[in-house]
């Protein structure tokens, strides 16, 4: 279902949700420097995309751009943006919770932007992920905040309308129902990683807010209003020991 979904909607998301940006609300990598000096390193995406992220991190000196997503649309959107690229790109169409085969102990860099929460497994989808790293590889991930579904606008003012605390799968509002996402505590992803066998380095969800701020629709999925009241996004920063 999220798949059909996916090659359906693509094009609409075509270099949103990419590096330098994090999420909606959330400094960017030019602020925060998670990734460091990427200079000759293997890198992977998790959810790859239309493959912006990749190509930044190519710009950036990346020594090898690999990428796995679920959509057949999105893998041939990155095979074209990417083709111009000066070192080895390796692009593969798979879920990841499973291994397409890709090289254990293989990768300095991991990263997901806002497709993590995609998974229908996160526990198994985090042991790939740390078998695909080299000792010392670092894991870097955004994700939308797991309160900011729970908060909707309803007749001039906000209301939680969902428990924070129940977890599973659900029909996603901000796709119009087409897609099913698991909602999940902000406290099952840290300890998921951590049980994963990673080491977790930094978790932030801060807010930068624009500087006009009441100029949106309070009722949109991401509005400022939203914001200022709850994190949309969050980050992960862990390396594997």
């Amino acid at each position: 279902m999220n798949k059909e979904s996916w090659e359906k909607s693509a094009e609409r998301f075509f270099g949103r949700a990419a590096l330098p940006e994090y999420g909606p609300f959330s400094l960017n990598e030019e602020r925060l420097g998670l990734f460091g000096d990427i200079s000759n390193q293997k890198v992977l995406d998790i959810g790859c995309g239309s493959g912006h992220s990749l190509q930044y991190m190519g710009n950036q000196g990346a020594k090898e751009l690999w990428g796995v997503d679920l959509s057949t649309k999105q893998i041939e959107t990155a095979t074209k943006l990417l083709s111009n690229q000066q070192v080895k790109v390796s692009l593969v169409e798979s879920p990841m919770e499973e291994n397409p085969g890709l090289p254990s102990n293989y990768f300095d860099i991991a990263y997901s932007i806002y497709a993590l929460g995609w998974t229908v497994d996160l526990r198994r989808t985090l042991s790939n992920i740390h078998n695909y790293l080299k000792p010392g590889g670092i894991f870097i991930f955004s994700w939308e905040h797991p309160i900011h579904d729970r908060l909707t606008y309803e007749e001039s003012s906000f209301t939680f309308n969902k428990s924070y605390n129940i977890e599973g799968p659900e029909y996603n509002e901000a796709w119009h129902n087409s897609v099913i996402i698991h909602h999940r505590k902000l406290s099952t992803y840290i300890n998921t990683l951590i049980e994963s066998g990673f080491t977790i380095e930094k978790v932030l969800d801060d807010v930068e807010l624009p500087d006009n701020k009441d100029s949106d629709n309070p009722s949109r999925w991401y509005s400022t209003q939203k914001a200022q009241l709850v994190p949309a996004t969050f980050i992960i920063k862990a390396f594997k020991k």
